[in-house]
């Protein structure tokens, strides 16, 4: 069972993983030690795990490899699946397609 803090009262020397991240720090592989639970009204709480700061390592940076990757991914992610044009935006997983072609058969009708 790991220790349960409220929001803000948080011991020294620990971190959630974006604030890890935004002093260039990662887990790297170190297990959760505790979890902080912001409460909300209507809903159950906010949960955030906690890690050690001083087991944490620096974040890796990107190989030239990785950023071309990164890249092929993001204009995959541009080209509609129906007309398999580059549409300039990402493409919307709630359509699935470019909005042309998501607004063809409605306009059609």
């Amino acid at each position: 069972m790991i220790p349960v803090y409220r929001w803000r009262l948080a011991p020294e020397g620990l971190a959630t993983f974006r604030q890890l991240r935004a002093t260039g720090l990662r887990p790297a592989g170190q297990p959760v030690v505790a979890q902080l639970e912001r409460p909300r009204r209507r809903r159950g709480p906010l949960v955030a795990f906690l890690y050690r700061i001083d087991l944490a390592r620096p974040v890796r940076p990107m190989t030239p490899a990785r950023w071309a990757a990164l890249a092929k991914a993001n204009a995959a992610r541009r080209v509609c699946p129906e007309c398999r044009r580059d549409a300039g935006y990402r493409i919307p997983s709630s359509l699935g397609m470019c909005v042309p072609c998501a607004d063809a058969p409605r306009i059609a009708a």
